[in-house]
């Protein structure tokens, strides 16, 4: 078998990753030879294997898997439904079981490896060699590639990487330099059959791989599953350990020891019994805290129930009585419609009774009657003719009157006509008088105005012509007049102006008095000593050098309203109300005055603020606004204040507002990188800052020693109290009283320059007053023309209408034509009245004769009147007894329907309150009305037999007992106090879920019983068997160490939790000490090492795995540890019933025992190796080397 390798400068250490040596040698892979080694059987080789029959339980390992999970089996069910084996008895029998598999004939367990090759793999480019069964001591150099054995072995059989400690990925154990490579392992068959060759092909660009299992493509779960048949386990530590594994077994936990022990040793079933103890004693844990809680849970429901159940039967028996009163109002309807169907039937009865006598009654007396109503008919009939006639002669009498009307309207015509021709002489003499007259004012006007006129009637051009002229003359004046206006109105408008401004300046003034004036009150509320300071402080500003800044409360404003909130939250109270001096002797004249002495009058204290302004004592931003920005802050507080210039430095250095960074929206806020913005140490100072995210302050500190921890003290952002009245802006305020000053003094400069126009004004007036009195003259003299011409024209538009009237009365129609027209109309209307007296005559005869028919007809309706009458006086003597027998009837026929009625209403109304009844209550109305319909059967069939029926249970209470029965019950459910009706459903509900409750912890107890049984059967059959495979074990373990003058003891560890049951493995090296727990920190890397092999060497004896690897498992040991281990391996190992174990070893003593069951294998290493395959074989050159020794 030969291996070829690249050498490397210098060895590398064994316990050096896989990775790092691949590296390194593709780094030198260019300057080296090849190295060529060859690993030599110092036993012959071994004919083929022959396998036998065997059975074991392994662990699954999937591909890529990182961790050593534990197998299960799955638990078998017995037909009580109970995790037990199955058996009779509860406890199985302890017998002995076969350790591995059976041995084939040729010495080989099946599962045990008997041929090993692989290809480009890790340092080999090619290599195979067959073990033997017993021991295998792999040796040679360190870096010659004895733990790619170990590694071949566990990728080959599908573990993955992790169980090496190595690299992680499959492909990193590809050999450097080339693509593909494979392993190749071949298994001892079962029951002697055919031999298992497991093949895997990896590559180094793929983390994948393919299997094939007797030159059949197989999968990894195809692996797996063969390995589990076989007992392989190379993910327990306590069967295959590798170089890098080997301080990871010291420090597994006791809990882990155990877990790996039993997998690797004694019964095959002790991890299925642990398995079966560690879920069971969880699942009854946990029923018995259930078991509890719900005992406990049951008890307060009980106690509960019991609290109420007094209230619960107080309000079920006022359920019983508001049910009794439901199905009395029920009843008490239906008896009172039945005692009114019984009133109601004994009316109906008399009332159809009554009826009969009156038709006999009425009968008796029907002739007379006949007749009386054809009197009554004829009596009608004359009636009718009567008022007939009367209307008629009404009709005429009413033509009459018209005709009569017309008569007198046509008289007074007449009369008319006649007066009018008696005017019509005085007319003529009215007209002869008014033509007089009117040609008397004619001649009148004609001699008016031939007079001559009483003004000198100038031309009108020649006065218009003066009147320019003293326009003209006086036009400079009038200029200059004129100018002096214009100059008097623009000072009125600037006057006016200046005015307005100066009510607009005012108003802002009022305003700002106003807030100032609300800041002060609220001031003198909170702090009177500060109020009062700065009313003295306006009042003796003149001792001060400097200015002297009122507090910020006073005099600090808000450029953005919605950031007030966080900006007063940077100011502490006192730092709210602190003066600012910008000096130090102002400061000190401040404090003499108000805190020293009683300049207010009284003891008072205020706070002042007055440091030297040193720029480098300002603590700058925590950040840049470029990172402010990228945070999402929205600025530093400074930002939005507006403040007098002299007080920044108070604002910087003692209230750090521009070192507190505002967001108004949280979301935009990383916390944690705003902390680590704020508090990074800039100049050597602290780092530390605040922040204001929304409405949380951060104040942020970075501690001053050890690792500088940065802490967040966080707190709600109060609303605002101070800064919500806005604060008046003295420079606002000055600018407004400079607005004033200047709106007076223009209102002044205005008055002073109107009275100096108003004295030239005067001048103006006094010299324009000669052309006035000119002007006036030419005007007066116009208007005299004017009213002369108005004179005229007025004379002369009476004289046309004088002259138009005369005109119109001297054409005017003449008399004796009028007086004919007259007398022709009158003779008209007389002829009209002669012919209505003719119509009026014929009237009155017709008349005369309606009158005449008439009084017949009266004469004959008053004979048929009278005898009705009589008639009617026979028949109301006859009718007497009829009406007595009518008005009983009719009084018992009111009655009787005023009774159907209220049957009826009491009908509908039990209908109806019957229909709207509860079902339930429906219900035993219908089971009362059916035994009383039952015994009212019965008791009319009882009259016939003469047994009458029982009346028990039957209803027979009357209306009058039931209403009686309702107020009882009414009393009594006034006397029963009202309770919850959320009572009954709680105590109902909590009943029921009692009920379910006990039910549940019933059906768990069985439960958590059967769990005990489980338990106790996985017990006793799982403890005296671990108990018996560890005192096995630590046996061995102590006598091993006894051999070395040190003392080991293996203990188990027992828990009431299982699965903290654990094996203690106790060490003692040194005389002066005592047995100790072995920890992977506690003992030297030597001490852990020799304890690890006696631990597994102890073990070997009780392993089931069918082979077993440990890897430089002696790094750290003295050669006497050393010595003593190697002759115990290979007594323990070598035995008859031994499995199959690789020993990889970097070193050996010399005059170590030797058997003859073991196999030695060289991992020869050298520059370069002969290529023939016999060439240089280790095993000739050995015995050439003792040939010549015996010579």
């Amino acid at each position: 078998m030969t291996r070829r390798s690249v050498r490397a400068n210098g060895d590398f250490s064994a316990k050096e990753s896989a990775h790092v040596k691949l590296e390194k040698v593709k780094e030198e892979r260019r300057d080296k030879g090849k190295q060529r080694a060859r690993i030599e059987e110092t036993e012959d080789e071994e004919p083929p294997e022959e396998d036998s029959n065997g059975d074991a339980a392994g662990e699954e390992y999937d591909e890529g898997q990182h961790a050593s999970p534990r197998g299960s089996k799955r638990m078998r069910i017995n037909g009580d439904g109970e995790s037990r084996p199955n058996g009779s008895g509860s406890q199985e029998e302890l017998v002995p079981r076969m350790k591995t598999l059976p041995r084939g004939k040729d010495g080989y367990i099946p599962g045990s490896i008997t041929r090993i090759q692989v290809r480009n793999f890790v340092t080999y480019d090619y290599v195979q060699f067959r073990p033997g069964p017993y021991l295998n001591m792999i040796v040679g150099p360190n870096g010659t590639g004895k733990s790619s054995i170990a590694c071949a072995i566990a990728l080959g059989l599908n573990f993955p990487p992790s169980v090496l400690g190595r690299a992680s990925e499959l492909n990193s154990f590809v050999k450097i330099g080339t693509d593909v490579g494979y392993i190749e392992i071949e298994l001892k068959g079962p029951n002697d059959g055919p031999n298992l060759v497991i093949r895997r092909s990896i590559s180094s660009k793929s983390k994948g791989s393919s299997f094939t299992l007797n030159g059949e493509s197989a999968t990894g779960t195809e692996i797996k599953h063969k390995m589990n048949q076989l007992g392989v386990q190379v993910g327990n530590l306590c069967s295959f350990l590798p170089q890098d594994k080997v301080s990871e077994f010291a420090a597994m936990s006791p809990q882990q020891l155990l877990r790996e022990t039993q997998r690797a040793a004694g019964d095959q079933r002790l991890t299925e019994w642990h398995d079966t103890l560690i879920s069971s004693g969880k699942d009854l844990r946990g029923m018995t805290q259930l078991l509890a809680d719900e005992n406990n849970q049951l008890t307060q429901m009980n106690d509960r129930n019991d609290n109420i159940e007094r209230e619960v039967q107080r309000f079920k028996e006022r359920k019983r009585i508001e049910h009794t009163i439901e199905l009395l109002e029920l009843l008490r309807p239906v008896q009172e419609y039945r005692e009114k169907r019984l009133q109601y039937n004994a009316t109906k009865a008399r009332q159809r009774a009554l009826h009969q006598k009156v038709l006999k009654l009425k009968a008796k007396n029907e002739p007379a009657h006949e007749l009386l109503k054809k009197l009554e008919e004829s009596h009608k009939s004359l009636e009718r003719e009567r008022d007939d006639m009367k209307k008629s002669t009404q009709a005429k009498f009413r033509t009459m009157s018209t005709k009569w009307s017309a008569s007198d309207k046509l008289e007074s015509e007449a009369e008319d006509i006649t007066t009018r021709l008696g005017q019509l002489k005085r007319d003529e003499k009215e007209r002869a008088r008014k033509i007089k007259t009117l040609e008397m004012d004619i001649a009148k006007l004609e001699e008016h105005l031939a007079k001559p006129p009483t003004v000198k009637l100038e031309k009108m051009e020649d006065l218009n012509a003066e009147a320019q002229q003293i326009n003209l003359e006086r036009s400079s004046l009038v200029a200059r007049k004129g100018e002096l206006d214009q100059k008097i109105k623009e000072l009125i408008e600037k006057k006016t102006y200046a005015q307005r401004d100066l009510q607009q300046a005012q108003a802002e003034l009022g305003k700002l008095d106003s807030a100032d004036q609300r800041k002060l009150a609220m001031l003198q509320r909170w702090d009177r000593d500060t109020h009062d300071a700065i009313l003295w402080l306006r009042s003796n500003k003149r001792l001060f050098k400097m200015e002297v800044f009122e507090p910020p409360f006073m005099c600090l404003t808000l450029k953005d309203r919605r950031y007030t909130n966080a900006v007063e939250a940077c100011f502490s109270q006192a730092q709210m109300k602190t003066f600012i001096a910008q000096c130090q002797e102002d400061s000190d004249t401040l404090n003499h005055h108000i805190n020293d002495s009683a300049g207010l009058g009284r003891k008072a204290r205020v706070t002042t603020f007055y440091r030297e302004n040193r720029d480098d004592l300002i603590v700058p931003p925590p950040m840049t606004r470029d990172e402010m920005q990228a945070l999402g802050f929205d600025g530093y507080a400074l930002d939005y204040v507006e403040y007098p210039a002299g007080m920044r430095y108070f604002l910087t250095r003692d209230v750090m507002m521009h070192r507190t960074a505002i967001a108004l929206n949280p979301n935009k806020i990383d916390v944690n990188k705003a902390m680590q913005a704020v508090s990074r140490a800039d100049n050597g100072k602290t780092g530390g800052a605040t922040f204001i995210s929304g409405t949380t302050l951060n104040t942020v500190n970075r501690s001053r020693y050890g690792k500088r921890a940065v802490a967040n003290m966080t707190k709600d952002v109060p609303p605002a109290r101070n800064l919500v009245v806005p604060t008046i802006d003295p420079e606002q305020k000055r600018q407004i009283d400079d607005s004033i000053q200047r709106a007076k003094q223009e209102i002044g400069n205005c008055d002073i320059e109107k009275q100096s126009i108003d004295a030239e004004m005067a001048e103006v007036l006094e010299g324009d007053k000669e052309f006035q009195k000119r002007h006036d003259s030419v005007k007066s003299r116009k208007d005299a023309i004017k009213a002369e011409g108005k004179r005229k024209a007025t004379a002369q538009s009476k004289l046309s209408s004088y002259r138009s009237q005369l005109h119109d009365r001297l054409n005017a129609p003449s008399v004796a034509d009028e007086r004919a027209r007259l007398k022709k109309s009158l003779l008209n209307i007389t002829k009209k009245r002669l012919i209505i007296a003719r119509d009026y005559t014929g009237l009155a005869r017709a008349i005369i004769d309606e009158q005449v028919e008439a009084t017949r007809v009266g004469l004959q309706y008053l004979q048929v009147s009278a005898n009705k009458t009589a008639l009617d006086e026979l028949c109301k003597r006859k009718d007497e007894k009829f009406r007595t027998a009518l008005i009983l009837f009719n009084e018992v026929d009111a009655q009787f329907k005023k009774i159907k009625a209220e049957s009826h209403d009491m009908l509908t109304k039990s209908q109806n309150i019957l229909k709207e009844a509860p079902e339930d209550l429906k219900e035993e109305y219908m089971a009362i009305e059916k035994r009383r319909l039952a015994y009212e059967k019965a008791l009319a069939e009882s009259q016939e037999n003469g047994t009458p029926p029982n009346p028990d249970g039957v209803e027979q209470r009357t209306l009058e007992e039931l209403q009686s029965d309702l107020e009882t019950e009414r009393a009594s459910l006034d006397l029963v106090l009202g309770t919850n009706p959320g009572v009954l459903e709680e105590y109902e509900k909590r009943q029921r879920d009692i009920e379910r409750l006990k039910a549940t912890i019933e059906e768990r107890q069985r439960k958590a019983d059967k769990v005990e049984r489980q338990i106790k059967t996985a017990r006793d059959n799982w403890k005296p068997a671990l108990e018996q495979l560890v005192a096995s074990i630590g046996e061995k373990f102590s006598a091993a160490f006894d051999r070395i003058g040190c003392a080991g003891e293996i203990r188990i560890s027992e828990h009431e939790d299982y699965e903290k049951w654990a094996i203690d493995i106790l060490v003692k090296f040194r005389d002066s000490e005592k047995l100790q727990l072995l920890t992977g920190q506690r003992q030297s890397g030597g001490e852990r090492s020799l304890t690890t092999i006696l631990y597994l060497m102890s073990l070997t004896e009780e392993a089931r795995a069918p082979f077993s690897l440990v890897d430089e498992i002696n790094q750290g040991m003295d050669q006497r540890a050393e010595r003593m281990v190697h002759n115990s391996m290979v007594d323990v190992t070598c035995k008859e019933e031994s499995a199959q174990y690789f020993l990889i070893t970097p070193k050996l003593l010399p005059d170590l025992n030797y058997h003859e069951r073991m196999k030695i294998l060289c991992v020869n290493n050298g520059e370069w190796l002969p290529e023939e395959k016999n060439l240089g074989n280790m095993r000739n050159m050995i015995d050439d080397f003792v040939n010549q020794q015996k010579k």
